[in-house]
């Protein structure tokens, strides 16, 4: 913004509605005002658009969710990511914004899950041992998780071999090394939360998107729809019948 305004972008958004009523009042009334205490509308109009970009970027980035997965990122097939871009492009309006981080390994991704444990987000696995939840209790789990992370919500997709044991099952797990995970049957989706067993409990929560089992970049997608209808769910549009 060229007034370079910065904090609440409520505020930013009520300024710019202060600046276009004042280059209306300017430009209808200029004859009483001195030529000192004019403005051109041309720049009002360039003050009113920043300060209104500002304020819609700022409100988009109001609540932030990441999520994280084993893979490459060119990994999937392509029409998994056109779909998954399609919800990517419909939460627009929203102020939800959702980013993949793609990990190279378990390791990796143990670092920065337990990075964003450290600051206080809240962290979901995705794994078949969490109850099944409706979408409707969902989006009251996702804005609830939002609110309980500061605005921050990572979820968490583990490679073809499932989460890493130290996340699973907490960081005094010894059963086994995270470089070669924990289900050689593959990864599964569900709603839940529940606590995986075998050595030790997790300190997340873990989340089933599904009894069934798929891929983990299908499950990417899987769940970036179900964010899309839980803020569809919660302003109560059609979208979810």
């Amino acid at each position: 913004c060229p007034l370079q305004m910065t904090g609440s972008p409520f505020f930013a958004l009520a300024l710019s509605l202060v600046l276009s009523t004042s280059c209306w009042a300017f430009s209808t009334h200029s004859s009483f005002l001195p030529a000192s205490f004019t403005l051109s509308s041309e720049r009002c109009q360039s003050y009113t658009a920043a300060c209104s970009r500002s304020a819609k970027s700022q409100l988009s980035m109001g609540m932030e969710i990441k999520i994280r997965i084993v893979g490459r990122k060119n990994g999937s097939e392509a029409w998994l990511e056109d779909a998954y871009s399609m919800y990517d492009t419909r939460l627009n309006p929203s102020n939800v914004g959702v980013d993949t981080y793609w990990h190279k390994n378990n390791p990796e991704l143990v670092k920065n899950v337990m990075n964003d444990a450290d600051k206080g987000h809240t962290v979901v696995l995705l794994d078949p041992t969490g109850k099944p939840k409706t979408s409707e209790q969902f989006s009251e789990d996702v804005y609830r998780w939002l609110d309980d992370g500061g605005s921050r919500l990572s979820f968490v997709i583990g490679g073809a071999e499932g989460l890493p044991p130290e996340l699973k099952y907490g960081q005094d797990y010894s059963g086994g090394s995270s470089a070669s995970g924990g289900n050689k049957k593959g990864k599964k989706s569900g709603a839940g939360g529940g606590r995986g067993g075998g050595g030790g409990q997790s300190q997340f929560q873990l989340l089933s998107l599904s009894t069934l089992t798929f891929t983990h970049q299908f499950a990417r997608t899987l769940l970036m729809e179900q964010i899309y209808r839980a803020t569809e769910i919660k302003k109560g549009s059609g979208y979810h019948k």
